[in-house]
Protein backbone atom coordinates (compact mmCIF):
# COMPACT_ATOMS: atom_id res chain seq x y z
CA UNK A 1 0.00 0.00 0.00
CA UNK A 2 0.82 3.91 -0.62
CA UNK A 3 3.41 5.19 2.29
CA UNK A 4 1.54 8.10 1.91
CA UNK A 5 -1.80 6.79 2.71
CA UNK A 6 -0.42 5.63 5.81
CA UNK A 7 1.21 8.69 7.03
CA UNK A 8 -2.00 10.33 6.46
CA UNK A 9 -4.39 8.46 7.63
CA UNK A 10 -2.42 8.05 10.56
CA UNK A 11 -1.99 11.66 11.18
CA UNK A 12 -6.02 12.47 10.67
CA UNK A 13 -6.62 9.68 12.79
CA UNK A 14 -4.54 11.11 15.48
CA UNK A 15 -5.98 14.96 14.90
CA UNK A 16 -9.58 13.34 15.13
CA UNK A 17 -9.17 10.91 18.30
CA UNK A 18 -6.38 12.95 20.53
CA UNK A 19 -6.62 16.60 19.01
CA UNK A 20 -7.73 19.97 20.30
CA UNK A 21 -10.90 21.86 19.32
CA UNK A 22 -10.30 25.66 19.14
CA UNK A 23 -14.53 26.66 19.80
CA UNK A 24 -13.68 27.98 23.14
CA UNK A 25 -11.72 30.54 21.59
CA UNK A 26 -12.43 33.58 18.48
CA UNK A 27 -10.75 32.63 15.34
CA UNK A 28 -10.01 34.03 12.25
CA UNK A 29 -10.72 32.06 9.30
CA UNK A 30 -14.57 32.08 8.26
CA UNK A 31 -16.56 30.47 5.86
CA UNK A 32 -18.56 31.81 2.91
CA UNK A 33 -21.31 32.33 5.15
CA UNK A 34 -20.03 34.69 7.47
CA UNK A 35 -19.37 31.83 10.16
CA UNK A 36 -16.11 31.01 12.50
CA UNK A 37 -14.16 28.23 11.01
CA UNK A 38 -13.43 26.02 14.10
CA UNK A 39 -10.72 23.29 13.82
CA UNK A 40 -9.69 19.91 15.90
CA UNK A 41 -5.24 20.23 15.67
CA UNK A 42 -2.57 18.75 17.06
CA UNK A 43 0.87 20.60 17.28
CA UNK A 44 4.08 19.38 16.24
CA UNK A 45 3.38 17.14 13.18
CA UNK A 46 6.54 15.34 11.65
CA UNK A 47 6.17 12.79 8.47
CA UNK A 48 9.05 11.25 6.75
CA UNK A 49 8.98 10.45 2.78
CA UNK A 50 11.85 8.49 1.26
CA UNK A 51 11.66 9.61 -2.73
CA UNK A 52 13.81 6.72 -3.50
CA UNK A 53 11.11 4.22 -1.96
CA UNK A 54 8.26 5.71 -4.18
CA UNK A 55 6.18 8.91 -4.92
CA UNK A 56 4.40 10.22 -1.90
CA UNK A 57 0.94 10.85 -3.47
CA UNK A 58 -2.65 9.59 -1.98
CA UNK A 59 -4.50 7.25 -3.21
CA UNK A 60 -7.23 7.18 -0.71
CA UNK A 61 -8.47 10.14 -2.90
CA UNK A 62 -7.03 12.18 -5.80
CA UNK A 63 -4.23 14.38 -5.65
CA UNK A 64 -3.83 16.65 -9.17
CA UNK A 65 -0.51 16.00 -10.04
CA UNK A 66 -0.51 18.95 -12.70
CA UNK A 67 -2.02 21.57 -10.77
CA UNK A 68 -0.03 20.89 -7.55
CA UNK A 69 3.65 21.17 -9.80
CA UNK A 70 1.82 24.24 -11.69
CA UNK A 71 1.33 26.13 -8.41
CA UNK A 72 5.32 25.02 -6.97
CA UNK A 73 6.80 26.05 -10.32
CA UNK A 74 4.77 29.52 -10.23
CA UNK A 75 6.16 30.09 -6.39
CA UNK A 76 9.52 28.51 -6.94
CA UNK A 77 10.81 28.71 -10.57
CA UNK A 78 8.63 31.93 -11.93
CA UNK A 79 8.94 34.04 -8.23
CA UNK A 80 5.38 35.16 -9.19
CA UNK A 81 3.17 36.56 -6.59
CA UNK A 82 0.78 37.40 -9.49
CA UNK A 83 -2.33 34.70 -10.21
CA UNK A 84 -2.00 35.41 -13.52
CA UNK A 85 1.06 33.56 -14.03
CA UNK A 86 -0.65 30.94 -12.66
CA UNK A 87 -3.18 28.03 -14.09
CA UNK A 88 -5.36 27.39 -11.39
CA UNK A 89 -7.99 29.60 -8.66
CA UNK A 90 -7.12 28.81 -6.32
CA UNK A 91 -5.29 31.87 -4.86
CA UNK A 92 -8.17 33.67 -6.95
CA UNK A 93 -9.66 34.17 -3.28
CA UNK A 94 -6.19 36.36 -2.27
CA UNK A 95 -5.81 38.18 -4.86
CA UNK A 96 -6.36 41.72 -5.38
CA UNK A 97 -7.74 43.94 -8.41
CA UNK A 98 -4.50 43.43 -10.45
CA UNK A 99 -4.23 39.93 -9.57
CA UNK A 100 -1.57 40.01 -6.85
CA UNK A 101 -1.01 38.18 -3.87
CA UNK A 102 1.20 41.23 -2.12
CA UNK A 103 5.04 40.72 -0.97
CA UNK A 104 4.88 36.92 -0.48
CA UNK A 105 5.20 33.48 -1.59
CA UNK A 106 7.36 33.93 -5.17
CA UNK A 107 8.03 37.47 -4.35
CA UNK A 108 10.15 36.57 -1.46
CA UNK A 109 11.98 34.22 -3.71
CA UNK A 110 12.77 36.35 -6.41
CA UNK A 111 14.06 39.34 -4.23
CA UNK A 112 17.83 39.25 -4.61
CA UNK A 113 20.51 39.97 -1.97
CA UNK A 114 24.37 40.46 -1.64
CA UNK A 115 26.10 37.37 -0.61
CA UNK A 116 29.93 36.64 -0.48
CA UNK A 117 29.67 34.87 -3.67
CA UNK A 118 27.80 37.51 -5.81
CA UNK A 119 24.16 39.12 -6.08
CA UNK A 120 21.22 36.30 -6.14
CA UNK A 121 17.79 35.61 -5.34
CA UNK A 122 17.33 32.72 -2.69
CA UNK A 123 16.88 30.14 -5.39
CA UNK A 124 19.49 31.07 -7.03
CA UNK A 125 21.89 30.78 -4.13
CA UNK A 126 20.33 27.51 -3.34
CA UNK A 127 21.44 25.86 -6.93
CA UNK A 128 24.83 28.38 -6.42
CA UNK A 129 25.55 26.40 -2.93
CA UNK A 130 24.19 22.53 -4.04
CA UNK A 131 26.56 22.75 -6.80
CA UNK A 132 29.57 24.89 -5.19
CA UNK A 133 29.24 24.04 -1.56
CA UNK A 134 27.48 20.96 -0.76
CA UNK A 135 29.07 20.26 2.50
CA UNK A 136 27.37 23.61 4.07
CA UNK A 137 24.57 23.12 6.94
CA UNK A 138 23.21 26.38 5.78
CA UNK A 139 21.57 25.90 2.69
CA UNK A 140 18.28 27.29 3.54
CA UNK A 141 15.28 29.17 1.57
CA UNK A 142 12.44 31.13 3.33
CA UNK A 143 9.28 33.14 2.61
CA UNK A 144 8.45 34.64 6.17
CA UNK A 145 9.93 37.63 5.52
CA UNK A 146 9.14 40.05 8.97
CA UNK A 147 9.19 43.15 7.35
CA UNK A 148 7.26 42.69 4.50
CA UNK A 149 4.49 40.42 6.17
CA UNK A 150 1.99 43.41 6.39
CA UNK A 151 2.56 43.78 2.93
CA UNK A 152 1.00 39.72 2.32
CA UNK A 153 -2.48 39.01 1.56
CA UNK A 154 -1.69 35.88 3.47
CA UNK A 155 1.17 34.41 5.55
CA UNK A 156 2.96 32.00 3.96
CA UNK A 157 2.13 28.66 5.50
CA UNK A 158 4.81 26.65 4.09
CA UNK A 159 7.46 29.18 4.95
CA UNK A 160 11.18 27.09 4.83
CA UNK A 161 13.35 24.44 2.86
CA UNK A 162 16.13 23.25 4.36
CA UNK A 163 18.63 21.37 1.78
CA UNK A 164 21.33 18.84 3.40
CA UNK A 165 23.28 16.98 1.02
CA UNK A 166 24.38 13.32 2.98
CA UNK A 167 26.85 12.05 0.28
CA UNK A 168 25.52 12.43 -2.81
CA UNK A 169 21.55 12.51 -1.61
CA UNK A 170 19.76 15.79 -1.34
CA UNK A 171 17.35 15.90 1.56
CA UNK A 172 14.94 18.29 2.65
CA UNK A 173 13.29 19.71 5.43
CA UNK A 174 9.92 21.37 4.27
CA UNK A 175 8.74 23.93 7.79
CA UNK A 176 5.02 24.76 7.98
CA UNK A 177 3.25 27.11 10.48
CA UNK A 178 0.00 25.57 9.24
CA UNK A 179 -1.46 22.76 7.63
CA UNK A 180 -5.15 22.35 6.40
CA UNK A 181 -5.24 18.50 6.40
CA UNK A 182 -8.34 18.11 3.66
CA UNK A 183 -7.75 20.75 1.96
CA UNK A 184 -3.27 20.31 1.56
CA UNK A 185 -1.95 18.25 3.18
CA UNK A 186 -0.84 15.51 0.55
CA UNK A 187 -0.71 18.74 -2.07
CA UNK A 188 2.16 19.96 -0.10
CA UNK A 189 4.05 16.97 0.04
CA UNK A 190 3.62 16.23 -3.73
CA UNK A 191 4.84 20.06 -4.52
CA UNK A 192 8.27 19.80 -2.22
CA UNK A 193 8.97 16.18 -3.25
CA UNK A 194 8.72 17.26 -6.68
CA UNK A 195 10.76 20.87 -6.23
CA UNK A 196 13.68 18.53 -4.07
CA UNK A 197 14.16 15.80 -7.28
CA UNK A 198 14.11 19.52 -9.65
CA UNK A 199 16.94 20.68 -7.44
CA UNK A 200 18.52 17.48 -6.72
CA UNK A 201 18.08 16.77 -10.89
CA UNK A 202 19.67 20.28 -11.69
CA UNK A 203 23.11 19.69 -9.28
CA UNK A 204 23.58 15.88 -10.09
CA UNK A 205 22.21 14.57 -6.77
CA UNK A 206 19.90 11.81 -5.84
CA UNK A 207 16.46 13.21 -4.34
CA UNK A 208 16.48 11.15 -0.30
CA UNK A 209 13.70 11.96 2.04
CA UNK A 210 11.56 14.40 1.94
CA UNK A 211 10.79 15.67 5.96
CA UNK A 212 7.71 17.46 6.71
CA UNK A 213 7.33 19.50 9.53
CA UNK A 214 4.10 21.16 10.89
CA UNK A 215 3.24 23.55 13.36
CA UNK A 216 -0.35 23.22 13.88
CA UNK A 217 -2.12 20.47 11.70
CA UNK A 218 -5.55 20.66 11.65
CA UNK A 219 -9.11 19.91 10.24
CA UNK A 220 -11.62 22.37 10.29
CA UNK A 221 -15.09 21.40 12.11
CA UNK A 222 -16.86 21.49 8.09
CA UNK A 223 -14.03 19.31 6.83
CA UNK A 224 -14.60 16.81 9.57
CA UNK A 225 -17.23 14.02 7.73
CA UNK A 226 -15.44 14.58 4.56
CA UNK A 227 -12.14 13.22 6.19
CA UNK A 228 -13.95 10.70 8.37
CA UNK A 229 -15.28 9.41 4.80
CA UNK A 230 -11.41 9.64 2.86
CA UNK A 231 -9.63 7.74 5.45
CA UNK A 232 -12.09 4.91 5.37
CA UNK A 233 -11.31 4.42 1.67
CA UNK A 234 -9.26 1.31 -0.31
CA UNK A 235 -5.33 2.03 -0.25
CA UNK A 236 -3.77 1.11 -3.40
CA UNK A 237 0.34 1.13 -4.23
CA UNK A 238 1.73 4.42 -5.08
CA UNK A 239 1.98 4.83 -8.97
CA UNK A 240 5.66 5.64 -10.45
CA UNK A 241 6.89 8.98 -11.00
CA UNK A 242 8.03 9.19 -14.76
CA UNK A 243 10.39 13.13 -14.85
CA UNK A 244 11.59 13.76 -18.05
CA UNK A 245 15.31 12.57 -18.22
CA UNK A 246 16.32 15.38 -21.13
CA UNK A 247 15.48 18.02 -18.03
CA UNK A 248 18.75 18.96 -16.29
CA UNK A 249 18.29 22.74 -15.78
CA UNK A 250 16.24 23.89 -12.66
CA UNK A 251 14.58 26.51 -14.92
CA UNK A 252 13.56 24.08 -17.93
CA UNK A 253 10.93 22.10 -15.73
CA UNK A 254 7.52 22.50 -16.68
CA UNK A 255 4.68 20.59 -14.77
CA UNK A 256 4.73 17.84 -18.35
CA UNK A 257 7.91 16.79 -17.24
CA UNK A 258 6.64 15.06 -15.06
CA UNK A 259 3.71 12.00 -15.40
CA UNK A 260 2.42 9.26 -13.36
CA UNK A 261 2.52 5.39 -14.45
CA UNK A 262 -0.24 3.43 -12.87
CA UNK A 263 -2.24 5.98 -10.44
CA UNK A 264 -4.95 4.32 -8.99
CA UNK A 265 -7.10 6.19 -6.54
CA UNK A 266 -10.41 6.43 -5.18
CA UNK A 267 -12.87 8.87 -6.73
CA UNK A 268 -13.79 12.25 -4.68
CA UNK A 269 -16.76 14.05 -5.59
CA UNK A 270 -17.66 15.96 -2.75
CA UNK A 271 -17.35 19.99 -2.31
CA UNK A 272 -14.39 20.57 -0.25
CA UNK A 273 -15.86 24.07 1.49
CA UNK A 274 -12.56 26.82 1.71
CA UNK A 275 -11.99 28.79 4.76
CA UNK A 276 -10.61 32.17 3.89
Amino acid sequence: MSRADEIFVSNCRDILENGTWDTDREVRPRWEDGTPAHTIKKFGQISRYDLREEFPILTVRRTYLKSAIDEILWIWQKKSNNIHDLSSHIWDSWADETGSIGKAYGYQLGKKYVFPEGEFDQVDKVLFDLKNNPASRRIIAHMYNVADLKEMHLYPCAYSMTFNVTGNTLNGILNQRSQDMLAASNWNVVQYSILLMMFARACGLEAGELVHVVADAHIYDRHVPLVEKIIQNPQYPAPRLIVDENVKDFYSFTKDSFKLEGYKYNEFTDKIPIAT
